[in-house]
C-alpha cells in the first residue's frame, strides 16, 4: 500500500520538483518549491474552490439558520429538517469542505514525503526522462537552507495561517438573537470558531517547528495562495451582487 502511494503520488511529484530544479528554477531550490506549490494549487483549484465557496456559503446563510433554531427551539427534529431544506435550496452542502479536505490531505502527504526525504537523498527516484542532477543543492536563494528548521518561517506561516482563516470566519451572531433559547448552541459554536482562529496558526507555528523549512515554506506558499485565492472570489461575488 505505501509502494503504491509512492508510486502514484510521491514519486511524480518529486520528479516534477526536480524538472523545476533542472529548468525554469534554474538549479535553485526555492524557486522549484514555489512552482511546484503553484502546480499543486492549480491541480487541486476546483476542490479547493468547492471548499472556499461552500464555507463562505455557510457563513451568509447563518442568519437565517439562526432564526429557525429560534422558530424551533422547543423541536430539534423540525429545527434540523428546516435547516437542511434551507441548505437544498441555497445549492449548500455542509459537508462538502470536509469532502474537499479529505481528498487534498493524500496531497498533502505526499508533499511531506517528497520534502521529508525525497529532496535529502543522494538516490532520487527519479524517471528514465527526467536529468539527475545529483543531490539537489538544499541552500535556496543564496543562503536559505531547506534541510534546517525555522522559527521565523514557521511564524510567519502561522500568521499567513491566521489571516487565511479570518477571512471566513463567521459573522458575529446579534445581540438579538444571542438570548434566545434556540441560539445557544450557535453561540457556542460561535465561539469554537473564534477560538480556531488562533488555535490554528498557534498550532502551524508549532507543528511549522518541528519541520525542515522547506515544507514549511511550501505550506506557506500554499496558504499566500490560497488567500489570493479567497480575495478573488470575495471580490467577484461582491461585483454579481451590485450587478444584480
Amino acid at each position: 500500500m505505501i509502494q503504491l502511494f509512492n508510486v502514484i503520488l510521491v514519486q511524480p511529484l518529486l520528479n516534477i520538483l526536480v524538472f523545476f530544479y533542472n529548468t525554469i528554477a534554474f538549479h535553485d531550490l526555492g524557486l522549484a518549491i514555489i512552482f511546484l506549490t503553484v502546480l499543486v494549487r492549480l491541480i487541486i483549484y476546483p476542490l479547493s474552490l468547492s471548499q472556499i465557496k461552500s464555507q463562505k456559503s455557510l457563513t451568509g446563510l447563518q442568519e437565517k439558520v439562526n432564526e429557525i433554531k429560534k422558530q424551533y427551539a422547543e423541536d430539534k427534529q423540525k429545527q434540523t429538517k428546516a435547516i437542511m431544506e434551507l441548505y437544498r435550496v441555497n445549492k449548500v452542502n455542509p459537508f462538502s469542505s470536509c469532502l474537499s479536505l479529505i481528498i487534498q490531505f493524500p496531497i498533502l502527504i505526499a508533499v511531506y514525503q517528497v520534502f521529508r526525504s525525497g529532496i535529502l537523498s543522494d538516490n532520487l527516484m527519479l524517471y528514465s526522462f527526467i536529468n539527475d542532477p545529483g543531490k539537489l543543492n538544499i541552500i535556496a536563494f543564496g543562503f536559505f537552507d531547506l534541510a534546517a528548521k525555522s522559527f521565523p518561517l514557521a511564524l510567519l506561516t502561522g500568521v499567513a495561517q491566521f489571516f487565511q482563516t479570518k477571512m471566513l470566519s463567521r459573522k458575529k451572531i446579534p445581540p438579538a438573537v444571542k438570548t434566545d433559547k434556540g441560539a445557544k448552541d450557535e453561540s457556542m459554536m460561535a465561539a469554537m470558531n473564534k477560538n480556531m482562529l488562533y488555535i490554528f496558526p498557534v498550532l502551524t507555528v508549532i507543528i511549522g517547528m518541528s519541520f525542515s523549512s522547506g515544507l514549511v515554506f511550501y505550506w506557506l506558499i500554499s496558504t499566500i495562495l490560497t488567500i489570493l485565492q479567497q480575495k478573488i472570489l470575495f471580490k467577484q461575488e461582491k461585483k454579481q451582487v451590485k450587478v444584480n
